[in-house]
């Protein structure tokens, strides 16, 4: 995943990841400053910070921290689920002037592990092979934990669809008994109305 949003001065940003359990995230971002007068948005933005924060979604904090303009943060999820990954800007009047605007380059890997470059060409072809055979390896397992969790999600949406599937059907013959026994005690009251006016 990767975009770019704009936020205000001390304004909080936040977006939604859906994550399998026991899947490493990493994140790097970057943070540019609206210049008033060059109307552009500056490559640096020295003096700003973020606070990153992430909750999982039983709502424990699994992250929470300043960092400069410019960082990587990583997480490990322990529940399956809807994460909530949150900036803001610790922003002050020396930095940033009020109600200027940010602009926050963001990239979000999910399950993957970075290779080293330098490492792997410090090595000679038979360590280079073994490295990326791992990377591999991990990836396929990142790829079978993604595909059970949609599985799981699969299954709760099918259960959820035939459950209420199955509450319409009742309701249905619910509303069908109403209306059948309506239209016999109409009926039965028509009758006695007939009778007692001796009409019948």
């Amino acid at each position: 995943l990767a975009l770019y949003f704009h936020i205000g001065e001390r304004e909080e940003k936040c977006i939604i990841e859906d994550i399998p359990s026991d899947t490493l995230v990493v994140g790097n971002y970057k943070v540019q400053r609206w210049d008033i007068h060059k109307h552009d948005f500056l490559e640096s933005a020295p003096g700003l910070g973020m606070f990153v924060t992430v909750t999982s979604p039983s709502g424990e904090v699994l992250l929470s921290k300043l960092y400069g303009p410019q960082g990587t943060f990583s997480f490990t999820s322990y529940l399956s689920g809807e994460h909530i990954i949150c900036f803001q800007s610790n922003s002050t009047r020396f930095a940033v002037t009020a109600g200027s605007k940010l602009r926050i380059h963001l990239d979000i890997r999910v399950g993957e592990h970075f290779l080293d470059e330098s490492a792997i060409q410090a090595k000679d072809k038979v360590n280079e092979v073994n490295v990326r055979l791992e990377h591999l390896i991990e990836q396929i397992h990142h790829v079978t934990k993604e595909q059970d969790y949609e599985r799981e999600r699969e299954e709760k949406f099918r259960k959820t669809s035939e459950e209420t599937n199955s509450n319409i059907l009742w309701w249905a013959i619910a509303q069908t008994v109403i209306l059948i026994s309506v239209g016999i005690w109409q009926i039965k009251s028509l009758r006695d109305f007939f009778i007692s006016k001796k009409l019948v």
